[in-house]
């Protein structure tokens, strides 16, 4: 196999396989044929994201490779790691993410790696490589200086630069004779990166003239210049000063992950309460703002003082509260109203609200581990310095998810709860090439986050947090939650004390009557006049609330509480508030009962509010249009009673409602990798394709229809005639996928695309041989 294309080609469907489903992004879209595969898998961004998921021993071996010369067997490359035992499996990881091709006794790096990593090991380029860019007269002087002996002859620049390569290969009296403070600025380059800024670098400086360490270390070679302001420390030098280890350390297995060690059963109940209590919260939560919904900011998002007035309402700290916020947000529980512009609960949320409380967690904490908000970041400056408010978009980061799952993920590999910095540590090892500041701040919110969840308990991964990551997180918490009461004890001094977690029904109209007063394993709840009418206000008559309360109060309902719901309802409703959005104005009453009394009336969702009066919810601008095509002549009012002048062809559009965030699939289908395998085999073997197929195959319509069934069940390629609208026929190679509704759907391997074939112009089908 000479090229890396052929090593492709050479794979089995399963490697391949394995491949794809390590670098998704390769089949997105799929390319046309394992060619095409070779040269996405070997281009710099694609490159580049294969190496960001490598763990350090991983990119250790890689960058070993890079600086050995290729091809380099699995044995010495062991001995150069320091590890044999632990680089046969890294290697084979290598392997299987396309970055490293051949066998074990000649392995090389997959081109495009050497370019994403210019430094591998924190090492420069070899001394003959950096002088590449010195002018010959500039080498010869630092030739004469070091006296060694030019080259016999006319001597080119690359014969000269071989000549000072040779002897910067034993650099020890050079730097001895630079002095210590040279020596001490090579130390600060030794284990990388090896570049340097320094003024004025291309200028010429001999021995006995230098003067800075610096300049000292130019004339002597042991800085080479690559522009006007930077030098780079050869590799031969950074080599002897490492005392000739590629690293000062090799982590061949990440750094253990210790800490207090819980139960397990009293993590897993632990887990139970928090994930309770969060379905809980996120409920009170939207039904208050069902009520009084905050308003959307002008650039997105929430203020601050309604972020720290839901905190308090809550009684939870502004960072839950915006955990809340966010979470509900992420799983389409919460939108921006595109009438009002506030933020209110969807109508999901109120399918939401009477499923299972465990299926309720399930889907809240899907949301927050797959969502690309980060919660974490309200409060925060961005790079303006602007505050980020929750649910703006500035609070999105596109690592979040990963690192969340990752976090997770270490946390399943112990018992134990490890600190924050443990776990940090864990993931730089895991994925070191990653921004560590963001990274380390996504961790640390994470385990916070995961603990409100109830995701973990005690700071270890419960069982509801496994199952999460991979498994059926309603299997895993169901039974770790309390078994729902109908009752409550009403107390004399108008509070009722439900025992534990109520029953949906209860649990809503008790809330919308009453003032949670104190939480924990019973709940205290509070009836006051604001809250009896605050259930009045939304349709509750007197009659029903004390209905309720006789039926599902297991004592006796004290008389304060039925005088104060009597009280508050003899009062509720006398003054009466509604909203409009245009209004109708008219001296003559009767020009308005022709206006309601017209056969187009019902559209204009108007009533009545005076006998000059009626209020319309239609926007302004179509009210008037309606009655102009009802033959009124209808004039624009401004709020201060004049006349608004207007043009028929000004237009405004009505806000949109904001989208719910993406979300980020953690890995591929399956059976998408499979496809995607099959098609690459069939366009690269019409890629071989150089000769006609031939005189297009022909058969009877029903024959040909049973055959491209029977090769959508075996998976099988076929040679079809295609008949197109001109009249010409064609040959394809296909795969067939589906036939149905008088089309075949199959991939053309002769286009390397998905096509659609009417069956009826299919002429016949032959086996490809």
């Amino acid at each position: 196999m000479d090229t890396y294309a052929d090593w492709l080609r050479a794979r089995a469907d399963e490697e391949l396989r394995a491949l794809l489903s390590a670098r998704p992004e390769l089949i997105n879209p799929v390319p046309s044929d394992l060619g095409a595969l070779a040269a996405r898998a070997t281009n710099p961004a694609g490159v580049g994201r294969a190496l960001d998921r490598l763990d350090r021993f991983a990119l250790t071996v890689l960058e070993t490779m890079l600086v050995l010369p290729q091809p380099v067997g699995l044995r010495a490359l062991g001995s150069a790691t320091g590890d044999r035992k632990a680089t046969a499996p890294a290697v084979r990881r290598l392997r299987t993410c396309g970055l490293v091709w051949g066998d074990d006794k000649a392995l090389r790096t997959a081109p495009g790696v050497r370019h994403a990593l210019p430094h591998p090991a924190g090492l420069g380029p070899l001394a003959r490589e950096a002088l590449a860019t010195y002018p010959a007269d500039r080498i010869t002087g630092l030739l004469a200086d070091l006296e060694v002996p030019s080259p016999n002859g006319f001597a080119d620049p690359a014969s000269l630069a071989a000549a000072l390569a040779d002897r910067l290969a034993e650099p020890g009296p050079l730097i001895d004779d630079a002095g210590p403070e040279a020596r001490a600025a090579l130390g600060r380059l030794t284990w990388g990166p090896p570049v340097g800024r320094v003024d004025d670098a291309r200028r010429s400086v001999r021995v006995a003239t230098a003067n800075s360490p610096i300049e000292r270390l130019l004339a002597r070679g042991l800085l080479i210049a690559t522009d006007d302001r930077s030098v780079v420390l050869p590799r031969e030098v950074a080599l002897h000063l490492r005392g000739g280890r590629l690293f000062s350390s090799v982590a061949p297995h990440p750094p253990g992950l210790e800490g207090p060690e819980r139960a397990k059963d009293l993590v897993d109940r632990t887990a139970g309460g928090q994930a309770l209590t969060l379905v809980r919260l996120l409920e009170d939560l939207l039904e208050r703002w069902g009520v009084a919904p905050p308003p959307v900011l002008r650039s997105g998002g929430l203020a601050v003082r309604d972020l720290r007035a839901t905190a308090q309402v809550l009684e939870v700290e502004e960072w839950v509260a915006a955990l809340l916020i966010e979470i509900a947000y992420a799983a389409g529980l919460l939108a921006r109203s595109g009438v009002d512009g506030e933020w209110l609960p969807t109508r999901a949320y109120d399918v939401w609200r009477v499923r299972e409380t465990a299926d309720r967690w399930a889907e809240a904490a899907t949301a927050w581990l797959t969502t690309d908000r980060v919660p974490g970041l309200a409060g925060d400056r961005d790079d303006r310095d602007r505050v980020i408010n929750a649910l703006a978009d500035e609070s999105m980061r596109s690592s979040a998810p990963s690192v969340r799952r990752a976090t997770l993920a270490a946390l399943a590999t112990t018992a134990c709860a490890p600190g924050v910095s443990a776990v940090q540590e864990y993931l730089a090892w895991q994925e070191p090439r990653r921004s560590a500041g963001l990274r380390d701040r996504l961790v640390a919110w994470t385990l916070r986050e995961a603990e409100v969840l109830g995701v973990t308990g005690l700071g270890t991964l419960a069982a509801p947090g496994r199952a999460l990551v991979d498994g059926d997180p309603v299997k895993a918490l169901a039974p770790l939650l309390p078994e729902p009461v109908d009752h409550v004890f009403i107390q004399g001094d108008l509070t009722a004390i439900a025992p534990g977690p109520l029953v949906a029904e209860l649990g809503r109209e008790l809330a919308l009557m009453a003032d949670v007063e104190s939480t924990g394993g019973a709940t205290v709840y509070r009836f006051t006049p604001a809250s009896v009418r605050r259930a009045l206000d939304v349709g509750r008559t007197a009659a029903e609330l004390a209905d309720l309360l006789a039926r599902h109060s297991a004592t006796p309902v004290p008389q304060p509480l039925t005088y104060l719901i009597d009280d508050v309802a003899r009062r509720h409703g006398h003054l009466r508030a509604g909203s409009a959005s245009s209004y109708l104005r008219c001296d003559d009453p009767a020009t308005l009962d022709e206006v309601l009394a017209g056969r187009r009336a019902a559209v204009l969702r108007a009533h009545r509010l005076a006998p000059t009066v009626i209020a319309s919810r239609l926007p302004r601008v179509e009210l008037l249009e309606l009655l102009r095509s009802m033959g009124f002549a209808p004039v624009a009012e401004s709020p201060e009673g004049g006349t608004v002048v207007t043009r028929p062809d000004a237009h405004r559009a009505e806000p949109s409602a904001r989208s719910a965030p993406s979300v980020v699939i953690a890995d591929p289908d399956p059976s998408v990798v499979a496809a995607a395998v099959r098609a690459l085999r069939a366009g690269d073997e019409a890629s071989q394709i150089t000769a006609p197929l031939g005189e297009p195959p022909r058969g009877p319509s029903m024959a040909t229809v049973e055959e491209l069934r029977e090769a959508v069940s075996l998976g099988s390629r076929v040679w079809i005639g295609y008949l197109d609208q001109q009249g010409q026929t064609s040959s394809r190679i296909v795969e067939p996928v589906r036939v149905e509704g008088g089309f075949l759907t199959a991939y053309d391997a002769t286009r390397a695309s998905i096509q659609r074939f009417a069956l009826h112009r299919i002429t016949g089908v032959a086996a490809v041989n």
